[in-house]
């Protein structure tokens, strides 16, 4: 593969170029640098579904599989365009998962062991955890036997057990010959057997050649390290009156089922305000069901016992009610953002608990957006379009959307998914300075133990077995 004085524009209007990137047979790549630079883009060149101005790609492979982030959401956002849920007056789970991976050769089921989902095989795509739907778009995209397989972030969303099998299969095709091109955000992630690396920057290749000489250079250990003073947070807008001496939320008993399938029953669980908590567990086991509970995007919440902000779910209370005292971030709110709205309007919603922003606000409430687009260092992209942003980029942009109105209480749902080495250690940061200042109370969904802060001292372990979660309370 051969690509010689590449132009092309990119969705928010810089250029990506370069003069010339060869692959020769038997080297294995890996494309990394920062949020944004155009790491994606550039993997999109190899199924030459990216438009050139100027260049020449030369000897393609004649199949490429992708497995990404933004495939996955692709995937999530068909099955949502098919949900006959309100026409049929009851849940519509989706394509079976049985249905996306036919035809269950032997192939297929070696990988539905590797990734241990046998037991989600008659379960529809579209009630899967994010780790689950995960797990099938990667088959569906390794039975191909494709002539190239880019990986854009492979392991993000995936629990440890999946990353440790997978990392090893991964090995083991490599091995055998197929062609691989891994994208990455973490530097740590990247496998022993990638020979070379290009380095990406603001659309540019900064460098590209062997991997050992590429991630030794100063200006992409630069790049890749967060390093200033994290500047004090805006001051919070919005006041909430709650009482003292109650729990932020308290469960009893509660159980999650979906058909026959049991997620988790009699948890009972309590929050006081300052008390932050991990939360954490293997894919499918229950923990962002547990959060849509708590948040009232799970209807199973009016047939349990709780009680939210000193308020009993089902007693008149509205939606609304409940989400004024909550922020979030997770992937499934990323792929709620499908319609068109600017990054300063996304930033400002999270004032007002919608998806988009659909009434006029005032100039403080501009002000207060611009400050926290400013501590996430985007605020030269606040009139852009969040759709041509890079993932991890919206992913940064809904992060100060959580926390602008700096709520009592605030889910992370694995923040740090899809940034790059100095997001994250950003993100990282303003964690663990709010779990420090104890005025926001956390729920901290992660499958890295190493991202939990000190100061988040609770733990709810869900522990799975073949669909069905016990949990366990402790105190670090």
């Amino acid at each position: 593969m051969q690509f010689t004085d590449i132009q092309a524009r990119l969705h928010d209007g810089r250029q990506l170029r370069f003069d010339d990137w060869q692959i020769q047979p038997g080297e294995y790549w890996a494309i990394t640098g920062t949020n944004g630079s155009g790491k994606t883009a550039l993997s999109c060149l190899f199924a030459d579904e990216l438009r050139l101005s100027h260049g020449v790609a030369a000897d393609l492979p004649d199949a490429v599989a992708y497995v990404s982030l933004e495939a996955q959401a692709a995937q999530i956002e068909l099955e949502r365009k098919q949900d006959e849920s309100d026409l049929n007056d009851c849940p519509d789970s989706g394509t079976l998962v049985r249905d996306l991976l036919t035809p269950l050769d032997d192939q297929v089921r070696h990988w539905i062991d590797v990734l241990n989902i046998g037991h989600l095989l008659d379960q529809g795509f579209r009630s899967l955890s994010t780790g689950e739907s995960r797990k099938v778009l990667w088959i569906n995209s390794l039975r191909q036997q494709p002539d190239l397989l880019v990986l854009d972030e492979p392991l993000e969303g995936l629990d440890q057990n999946s990353r440790v099998a997978l990392n090893a299969e991964l090995e083991r095709i490599q091995q055998q010959g197929q062609a691989i091109v891994w994208v990455a955000n973490r530097l740590d992630e990247l496998p022993d057997w990638i020979t070379h690396v290009v380095f990406m920057h603001q659309g540019q290749m900064l460098y590209s050649g062997a991997k050992a000489e590429v991630l030794a250079q100063p200006e992409v250990s630069g790049l890749m390290h967060f390093d200033r003073e994290l500047a004090e947070f805006p001051e919070s807008v919005r006041h909430y009156d709650l009482a003292a001496d109650e729990p932020l939320l308290r469960l009893t008993d509660v159980s999650i089922r979906y058909g026959e399938r049991t997620l988790f029953d009699q948890l009972s669980w309590q929050v006081e305000p300052g008390q932050h908590w991990a939360i954490q567990g293997p894919n499918g086991c229950g923990k962002t069901s547990l959060l849509q509970l708590i948040t009232g995007d799970n209807p199973q919440c009016y047939r349990n016992d709780l009680w939210l902000f000193g308020m009993q779910r089902g007693t008149g209370e509205t939606i609304w009610d409940i989400k004024k005292h909550i922020g979030i971030v997770s992937a499934s709110l990323q792929w709620e953002y499908r319609a068109t709205t600017n990054v300063l309007s996304t930033v400002i919603s999270g004032l007002y608990d919608s998806i988009g922003l659909y009434q006029a606000t005032g100039d403080d409430d501009k002000e207060l957006a611009l400050q926290w687009l400013e501590l996430i260092g985007l605020r030269d992209k606040a009139n852009q379009s969040l759709q041509h942003l890079s993932y991890g980029e919206q992913r940064l942009v809904l992060i100060a959307r959580a926390l602008i109105k700096q709520p009592p209480l605030l889910i992370l749902d694995e923040p740090c998914q899809g940034l790059d080495d100095p997001s994250r250690q950003l993100v990282l940061a303003f964690i663990n300075r709010l779990a420090q200042q104890r005025q926001v109370t956390l729920l901290y969904v992660t499958h890295l133990a190493n991202e939990i802060p000190a100061a988040i001292e609770q733990r709810l372990h869900f522990e799975a077995n073949n669909g069905y979660s016990q949990i366990r309370i402790s105190t670090d």
